[in-house]
């Protein structure tokens, strides 16, 4: 009977398989190595270019805020203008309210039974001061006031006998709050519809 011996050929098996696994596990190692270093750039490149990315986006923010300042600056400008604006339309149209005022109460008064001698415009009061003949007279001038449509709850706040030149007078003092003129009725735009 032959025998053989396998023994040195087993270990010559076992070295190989010792040899080939170190091999593969340093082909691992030295992958895993590059991979991971591929990964390193890559990961600093894209932070580099997120820094650039925010370094442009605070530049462009900081010209934002200087334009919202010179925008709120311009509407500072322009909230200023137009109170202005409202204010000259507003004196533009009571210019002429005093005059109105003056030359009604002017073809209210009775003529040579009274005469004006003081006259205040105060918001929306008017005081009349003057001197009439007699009580009649002045009671007169009241109904003819409220008549005019332009004044409204008029009252007599003193009368006082009063003497000038050896005539006997009455001084009167009348307080009246001015109405809002009417407001001209709204025409209706809308185009009739034809009947067919």
């Amino acid at each position: 009977m032959i025998r053989i011996n396998l023994l040195p050929f087993r270990a010559a098996r076992k070295k190989e398989n010792i040899r080939r696994q170190i091999s593969v596990f340093l082909l691992c190692f030295a992958f895993i190595l590059i991979a991971a270093i591929y990964y390193n750039f890559y990961l600093g490149g894209k932070i580099d270019g997120l820094k650039e990315s925010v370094a442009a986006t605070k530049k462009e923010l900081g010209e934002y805020t200087k334009i919202n300042k010179q925008i709120s600056q311009i509407k500072k400008k322009l909230n200023t203008l137009e109170k202005k604006t409202k204010v000259i339309v507003q004196l533009e149209r009571n210019r002429f309210a005093p005059v109105k005022m003056l030359e009604t109460m002017s073809t209210e008064v009775l003529a040579k039974r009274m005469w004006f001698t003081g006259f205040q415009d105060v918001g929306k009061m008017v005081k009349i001061t003057g001197i009439a003949l007699d009580n009649k007279t002045v009671a007169d001038f009241m109904i003819r006031l409220e008549n005019t449509g332009k004044f409204g709850s008029v009252k007599l706040n003193k009368v006082q006998r009063q003497v000038r030149k050896g005539s006997s007078l009455k001084k009167f003092t009348i307080s009246c709050r001015k109405k809002a003129p009417p407001k001209a009725p709204q025409k209706n735009n809308k185009p009739k519809k034809k009947k067919k």
